[in-house]
């Protein structure tokens, strides 16, 4: 449970020094349902997820055979693969879901500052952090529910050796982690894309 305490006092820590840095996403449109459901989609299945983060998580699993009673090997993969994709979409339904209830919105903007330092620390606050109905950051609840949701709720059909409450609380602190660097990638992506690929 020592864990498990450490990731609530990491969570309310920088949910708290994020909100003191609140602001207001410049040209804010409310999001639409139709919105929301197309972030879940891609978010769940769209190319980043399935080709990506999927199998770097799964190859990363199948390298340190953990856990051991889905084995190495391509079978191993397999499994490691299919349970990420189980925890992600359960817990972006969350997040959808929830937000849908009290307005959060789950998508990634783009920081208007242009300074490297400045767009690191946005990186961290959109971590922890989303817009609200009225534009105005507010602290993402329904993702910190849906991280921790997922990783709970997935004790009840994990393997013996992963489904302890310590085991959900490391994989929300790998959540947080995974969803930060998202949020650099999403960030500082389409300045790289265009620096490599822009025509001479």
């Amino acid at each position: 449970m020592k864990v498990l305490a450490t990731f609530l006092l990491l969570l309310l820590t920088f949910s708290a020094n994020a909100q003191t840095s609140s602001g207001v996403v410049p040209d804010y449109k409310p999001i639409t349902g139709q919105q929301r459901f197309n972030w879940f989609v891609v978010s769940t299945a769209g190319p980043t997820s399935l080709l990506l983060a999927g199998p770097l998580s799964a190859a990363w699993g199948t390298a340190l055979n953990k856990p051991k009673e889905y084995g190495p090997g391509w079978e191993g993969f397999g499994k490691r693969y299919g349970m990420r994709l189980t925890g992600v979409s359960t817990g972006n339904a969350i997040e959808a879901g929830l937000g849908a209830v009290w307005g959060e919105d789950p998508r990634y903007f783009r920081s208007p500052d242009r300074a490297l330092g400045g767009r690191l620390k946005y990186v961290i606050k959109s971590t922890f952090m989303a817009p609200g109905r009225d534009g105005r950051w507010h602290v993402a609840y329904a993702r910190h529910a849906g991280n921790v949701g997922n990783n709970f709720l997935s004790n009840t059909w994990r393997v013996e050796s992963e489904s302890h409450p310590d085991d959900a609380a490391v994989r929300c602190i790998w959540g947080i982690t995974g969803k930060m660097g998202s949020n650099a990638f999403s960030e500082f992506w389409p300045d790289i894309k265009r620096m490599v690929f822009r025509k001479k």
